[in-house]
């Protein structure tokens, strides 16, 4: 098998694309044979040339780009967005994903392309509850997911921990061992599951407990345990007294505008159809169990960061009695910003909410049983339990010791998505047991970390022209 070089120079190889796994009868590459394809594209791809970041000629304006992002949000909750992003640098990392991808879509890659998260961001692992009620760790955020260059991937996950370091505080020198820890995690644990049988690596998974023996940091370990602790609370019937209340004898959403609006009249017909049509897309227990709940109210709330301006909904949804309910998040789904850089304008995802669910079972071990999509007004969603236990590890809480520590917990964790698609043997032998992709991630980071904090400031004088409109502290 040889490679093919596109215009960008870019290697096309190996997809994570269903469609081409549709039979038995044909023998795949050798486990060996991948090996030796992933050496040989350090000729056309030199390990080294990963560590490459300079803002190429003509690269597009980052605030213009943000700007497009925009179109299609509720124009009332943008100023929250610009408000979030401007707040810091690791704030406008979080929410230019777009201006990311076309940075990192036009430098060197191999060509191996597994599905990959596309917003593997530091803030997007987390816990949550596992369908036996188990707390893991694991990437949590899919809005983005898509077939693509893990490389991509992996240069989100170390900008944004040099990004995360320095607002901490952490020195240069913590910063860079924080991201080789990183990358070095990133690259053993996918040598250690391409040696593993297929199957057998789709089932490799960390939960809470064993998170303990791979934190060596007292500190870490002591946010571990308060956050998998404060996880543990965030349950439907926990949030039933925060969110609602009883009004004339039946429970309501609380309204907390902007951030909390409930939704009436038309509108709220509208999600409940879209909520039925959900149903048909979980697996038949799952239908039957939540098929017994009813829906009460529904509101729009908002969420997170690169989502903001986007709909999002909480649905209500009671029991055979007032303390069993369920609240189901919906969530809209636009297409990845990764799409136009893996197949051009072609509409490959007929839905989008599809395309995150889909992506979320491939890249996580275990996921929410109730995860399912539906369309609301022309508009796609994907739909998911709004709280399952889920919970981060607060970065502002630990210290660069424990930063180095948990970047190579997060490596270990993106590997592992990486390794459950596609190429695992391929992006092994091309890493190698050397630590040269190591060393050219903590050189990419730190240039575009430099980048990120440039682009910042950029979005600042934006703000302060009126370029973009801004409310803070929401």
């Amino acid at each position: 098998m040889q490679p093919d070089l596109t215009p960008r120079g870019h290697v096309v190889l190996a997809t994570a694309d269903s469609r081409s796994f549709t039979s038995l009868r044909r023998r795949p590459t050798t486990r060996a044979e991948r090996y030796a394809i992933g050496r040989g594209l350090r000729q056309a791809v030199p390990r080294g040339s990963l560590g490459a970041w300079e803002p190429p000629v003509g690269r597009p304006d980052p605030i213009t780009l943000v700007m497009e992002s925009h179109e299609g949000r509720l124009e009332r909750l943008i100023p929250v967005r610009v408000g979030r992003m401007v707040a810091s640098p690791y704030g406008f990392l979080r929410g230019t994903a777009i201006v990311m991808a076309d940075d990192v879509a036009h430098l060197p890659a191999t060509g191996i392309t597994p599905v990959v998260c596309g917003d593997s961001h530091l803030g997007n692992f987390g816990f949550y509850a596992s369908p036996e009620r188990d707390l893991v760790i694991d990437l949590n955020d899919f809005d983005e997911a898509h077939p693509g260059a893990w490389e991509w991937d992996l240069r989100r996950l170390v900008a944004s921990i040099w990004v995360a370091g320095r607002q901490n505080g952490a020195s240069e020198d913590d910063c860079r061992g924080a991201v080789l820890s990183c990358a070095r995690s990133y690259r053993e644990e996918i040598r250690h599951l391409a040696d593993l049988p297929l199957l057998l690596r789709s089932f490799e998974r960390l939960d809470a407990d064993r998170l303990h023996a791979h934190a060596t940091q007292d500190t870490l370990v002591a946010e571990i345990d308060r956050a998998a602790a404060r996880a543990r609370t965030r349950t439907s019937d926990r949030a039933l007294p925060r969110f609602t209340q009883e009004t004339d004898g039946e429970r309501r959403i609380v309204e907390e505008p902007p951030l909390i609006r409930r939704v009436e009249g038309a509108d709220a017909e509208q999600i409940a159809e879209a909520l039925d049509e959900y149903l048909e897309t979980l697996a038949s227990h799952w239908r039957r169990v939540l098929g017994g709940y009813t829906l009460l109210d529904v509101a729009h709330k908002v969420v997170g960061v690169g989502s903001v301006g986007l709909r999002a909904y909480v649905a209500l949804l009671e029991g055979s009695s007032p303390d069993d309910v369920v609240f189901l998040q919906l969530k809209q789904a636009r297409r990845s910003v990764l799409a136009k850089y893996v197949h051009g304008d072609n509409a490959w995802h007929a839905h989008q909410g599809q395309r995150v669910v889909e992506y979320q079972q491939a890249l996580q071990t275990v996921s929410d049983p109730l995860l399912g999509w539906t369309t609301v007004d022309g508009r796609q969603y994907y739909v998911r339990q709004f709280r399952n236990m889920k919970g981060t590890v607060a970065l502002d809480s630990i210290d660069a010791a424990a930063l180095t520590d948990y970047a190579g917990i997060v490596g270990h964790l993106l590997a592992k998505g990486h390794a459950r698609t596609s190429g695992a043997s391929m992006i092994a032998g091309y890493l190698g047991r050397s630590d040269k992709v190591d060393r050219a991630m903590a050189r990419f980071a730190r240039g575009y970390a430099d980048q990120t904090e440039a682009d910042h400031a950029e979005m600042v004088r934006a703000v302060r022209r009126g370029v973009l409109p801004v409310e803070s502290g929401v």
